[in-house]
């Protein structure tokens, strides 16, 4: 599988679209590198990497912004964002916004599918659509599921779902096999991918079935499927190894569009780096002066202030072909899929001075937020989608109990939601722990409570909302006045009444889930 190194590509430096959306695929890379394999077994050894290596911003630093955040994000466990602001913008405003994940029935739901689950449920409490899917298309096509094991891990799913607090009434439930808007549009999702761009991304080769490789427009039907009523910021709640899926939808998004918008400063086309080495040379001619700035004026500059590069010697030379052009920031729509109706009906919608181009216009009053606007609302005029790129955030890989991942696979690494309560206590007592060999050097050293998979469980889920008694926990730990024996005798009861209380709840949401609009008997299992 491909290990994708690439960071988000075809944008501008300040994370704005780029002019024309590129593919998000990567290389092959060599060992050191962190893998991102949505079907594999994906590892992060440093989270922080992610944030060179592709482009995923550190959540910590828009915490501030999140309304009442949920306690996985107080906690670091949700540690990254693509694009998150305006989702949280939208929840701070009360405008309309979405969060969506699905959930592939390959197996029991266990406590690691519960962070996901609880990120859906925070963000409906929140205000936000909700939508929740089984990924049944994806079982049985990438992991060769059939389709009656399928129906009873997709039950099971949804039951804990339900437990946990979704609400069906104000959120939708579906499954991929039997949504035919969702896969009416991911046929027309797929006639802007192609299998070159696949095999980058996943790693495609000769031997890949047709199918699976449907299974990946689905999914990027799946995360663009809640604005298909009207284009809204939303939220796609994943582990980083499903990045890779995040950034192809984020691309088939723009690559749908009508209009592409982004910042110009000519009449000739620039990319990102050379609209960086514009701005620069705007910025410094202008200051001090009324008198217009002129390209081969920038060309000059450039050459004597900035250190030679190609995206410096590329835009140099066009600055030079201009010649005494104004350089002046505007802002600039592009023509991408519009009519000709939409063209020029977004023609007569620019207000104030603009320049009118055979595939661009140029406004030089309008800022690129409401031109963005104004782009998408001609294009829902002339039965365009108007979507606006997923935002998605990316929780930490829980630890699995035996050290390495949880792992569905490996009974002993995780607890099932559905694991009796008395073996959900014995997998507790007998996990590993980050203590020290000796009691006496874990209070002379105190413990490592941040390798350790126990305290894990405490800040992921044992603690709730209580960060109080999950900073307790960890401070006692890393200070040497708990000790394994008694710090796991603890979880391991807090375990049991947890997987107690959420096996009654499932029992009562049984009818909920007969009464909610989704069918889990497929028809394809008797075929």
């Amino acid at each position: 599988m491909t290990r994708d190194t690439t960071s988000d590509r075809g944008r501008d430096p300040d994370g704005e679209d780029a002019a024309e959306p590129l593919p998000d695929g990567g290389t092959a890379a060599g060992d050191d590198e962190t893998t991102l394999d949505p079907w594999g077994s994906a590892t992060v050894a440093d989270y922080r990497k992610l944030f060179e290596d592709f482009g995923i911003e550190a959540f910590d630093e828009i915490l501030a912004e999140v309304p009442d955040p949920h306690y996985l994000m107080r906690r670091g466990v949700i540690f990254g964002h693509r694009d998150y602001r305006k989702v949280a913008e939208a929840m701070a405003t009360g405008e309309p916004f979405a969060a969506l994940s699905g959930f592939m029935p390959t197996g029991d739901p266990h406590i690691g599918h519960k962070l996901v689950f609880d990120e859906i449920i925070w963000h409906q409490q929140q205000g936000g659509d909700a939508y929740a899917l089984i990924a049944d298309l994806e079982a049985n096509s990438a992991r060769g599921m059939t389709w009656d094991e399928i129906d009873e891990h997709a039950r099971d799913y949804l039951l804990s779902l339900l437990a946990l607090g979704f609400d069906p009434e104000e959120g939708e439930l579906y499954r991929q096999s039997d949504n035919r808007e969702l896969q009416d549009l991911g046929f027309e999702l797929g006639e802007s991918a192609n299998f070159s761009e696949l095999e980058n991304i996943y790693g495609f080769d000769g031997e890949t079935s047709v199918s699976h490789m449907q299974s990946v427009v689905t999914q990027m039907a799946d995360i663009l499927y809640p604005q298909l009523d009207e284009p809204k910021p939303t939220v796609i709640p994943v582990g980083p190894d499903q990045d890779p899926h995040v950034r192809l939808a984020r691309d088939l998004a723009a690559r749908t569009q009508f209009f592409g918008v982004t910042k110009a400063y000519a009449s000739f086309e620039a990319d990102a780096d050379e609209r960086e080495h514009l701005a620069a040379a705007y910025g410094a001619l202008s200051e001090d002066t009324d008198e217009p700035v002129r390209c081969e004026d920038a060309a000059d500059w450039l050459e004597a202030e900035m250190a030679p590069d190609d995206a410096r010697e590329r835009v140099a030379a066009k600055l030079r072909e201009a010649g005494k052009e104004p350089l002046r920031p505007r802002v600039r729509f592009l023509d991408r899929n519009a009519t000709d109706e939409a063209f020029e009906a977004l023609i007569d919608a620019v207000d104030g001075e603009k320049r009118v181009f055979d595939e661009h216009v140029d406004s030089f009053e309008l800022s690129r937020e409401a031109a963005e606007e104004l782009a998408r609302e001609v294009e829902l005029d002339h039965g365009g989608y108007g979507f606006v790129a997923p935002s998605s955030i990316y929780h930490r890989f829980m630890t699995g109990l035996t050290g390495g991942k949880m792992s569905s696979s490996v009974p002993a690494s995780h607890i099932s939601l559905l694991d009796d309560p008395e073996d959900g206590y014995e997998k507790v007592k007998a996990a590993t722990t980050g203590g020290r060999e000796t009691a006496e050097k874990q209070r002379e050293l105190g413990g490592q409570a941040d390798e350790c998979p126990v305290y894990e469980l405490y800040a992921y889920l044992l603690a709730g909302d209580d960060d109080e008694f999950a900073k307790r926990v960890y401070d006692e730990c890393v200070d040497g006045e708990r000790l394994c024996g008694d710090c796991k005798e603890q979880a391991a009861e807090l375990m049991r009444e947890f997987l107690a209380d959420h096996q009654e709840k499932r029992a009562e949401v049984q009818e909920l889930l007969e009464a909610a609009d989704i069918d889990l008997d497929s028809d394809r299992a008797r075929t």
